[in-house]
């Protein structure tokens, strides 16, 4: 159980964070940089369920337990694999969630009109939200693929599994309350030469 009693430590006030085992890093880390566009990638992710909430239930449990997986996956980055094993387990992203993503993509992508373009962002406000977060979670897949390039940073391979399939669900996801992709916004090459 997490408790949080204060919310600010003053900690940090020289650009320095500890890591869940309690190493110091620098803020601008690149293993700091990923959980942390991990946690950006799940502000987008709560901003689209404001959009789907209603609309499209089913696709809104899915973003539910997404969130909760964005959740663990930062945990997971945040305790580094070492030699030296922490005092508790730590939470890691397991091949299973990666199965439930690949799983939810299916059923979603199922439903969809065939694509014979690329697609603009929008079509709906859910849709343009959910490409939002689809960009964001990239962009932590960037830095996760960044950090383990480092030659003393592992990143577990299911993790990196899984920011990989979530930015496909949140694509597949974006059709899918754009009215199975009838809405998609499609990108017409040189329309405005």
């Amino acid at each position: 159980m997490v408790v949080l009693n204060r919310i600010y430590t003053r900690a940090g006030d020289a650009g320095r964070t500890r890591l869940s085992t309690g190493e110091p890093r620098l803020k601008c880390d690149l293993r700091v940089e990923a959980y942390g566009a991990v946690d950006e990638t799940n502000a987008c992710v709560g901003l689209a369920r404001l959009h789907t909430a209603v609309d499209h239930p089913g696709i809104d449990v899915m973003l539910g337990r997404i969130q909760n997986d964005l959740f663990d996956l930062g945990a997971d980055l945040a305790t580094p694999e070492t030699d030296k094993k922490p005092s508790w387990e730590p939470l890691r992203v397991l091949q299973s969630q990666v199965d439930r993503l690949e799983k939810e993509i299916d059923e979603l992508n199922a439903n969809l009109a065939p694509l014979n373009s690329f697609i603009l962002p929008g079509g709906s406000p859910a849709a343009a939200a959910l490409h939002l977060a689809r960009t964001v979670s990239r962009r932590a897949e960037r830095a996760m693929v960044a950090l383990a390039q480092e030659p003393d940073e592992k990143v577990d391979v299911a993790a990196m599994k899984y920011i990989n399939r979530l930015s496909d669900f949140l694509f597949v996801a974006s059709r899918a309350v754009n009215d199975n992709g009838a809405k998609d916004v499609l990108w017409v090459p040189g329309q405005n030469r």
